[in-house]
């Protein structure tokens, strides 16, 4: 059985789907070298626009699989340290792609699988849908996801969920912004074709370089040296071929060359 399925419809909207149901989705090293080399072909596929991260089963992931930690116990300090970089490889790969992505949460996300969720630009969840950071409960630390989780809830979130390992459900996860959308479990594909269509409609290059300027600009002072970067992403923009498609359709009331729906 493949435990990652990889599909892609005609408009170029790429679905990753975690396939391990009867272990609620964990992932162990060789999984996270497949997800990992997944992602990698698709940033470079030109005619992938969108990414959609989703999972079979009840489980959205239950984090790191109980069988392979068991075997890192056993692990050389350098060889737990080569395993831990390949899973924050995995977490930096989905968070830098150049496409926009969405996680589908269909069921329970404990530990890693937060992670992946908080590493998407958009997660939808269903209503019926929790979560755990149950690192500390097994006396571990979510170290490699730390980053990615705390941009979606923040510190003092963290410093909560981080510390007591309780489960949550879905509609607290919307409202410490974990999620941005809740639907019923049925509603799940549908609410994420109307944002596919709805990222169509943007400027491929556009949006990569909207991703780009979030992580430069995020947490830094407004003063000369940003106000430098900001503007020369601008002027570099408005000058590409994409920028001046996108401006030319719209003063023509046209769609431009990449629109799709």
């Amino acid at each position: 059985m493949n435990r990652l399925l990889i599909d892609m419809d005609k408009l170029g909207c790429a679905t990753l789907t975690l396939n391990n149901p009867e272990q609620h989705n964990a992932f162990d090293d060789q999984m996270i070298t497949e997800l990992t080399t997944a992602l990698l072909k698709l940033r470079e596929n030109p005619q992938v626009r969108v990414i959609l991260l989703a999972a079979n089963g009840r489980s959205f992931s239950a984090g790191a699989d109980l069988n392979w930690m068991r075997r890192m116990a056993d692990y050389s300090q350098q060889e737990n340290i080569q395993d831990a970089v390949a899973l924050a490889e995995l977490m930096r790969t989905l968070n830098e792609m150049p496409q926009p992505t969405i996680a589908l949460v269909q069921g329970a996300a404990f530990g890693g699988g937060v992670g992946l969720i908080a590493a998407c630009d958009i997660a939808i969840a269903s209503e019926r849908s929790s979560f755990c950071l149950s690192e500390v409960r097994l006396g571990l630390i979510p170290a490699v996801i730390s980053p990615y989780v705390l941009m979606a809830i923040g510190q003092r979130q963290a410093r909560r969920y981080f510390l007591t390992a309780e489960r949550f459900s879905a509609a607290e996860a919307l409202r410490i912004g974990l999620v941005h959308q809740l639907c019923a479990e049925a509603e799940l594909v549908e609410t994420a074709t109307v944002l596919c269509r709805q990222l169509l409609q943007n400027g491929p290059q556009a949006l990569s370089e909207a991703k780009r300027l979030i992580r430069e600009v995020s947490g830094r002072s407004v003063d000369a040296e940003l106000i430098e970067l900001t503007a020369a992403r601008i002027a570099a923009i408005r000058a590409s071929a994409e920028g001046r498609d996108g401006l030319s359709a719209f003063l023509a009331k046209q769609q431009p060359s990449w629109f799709k729906e």
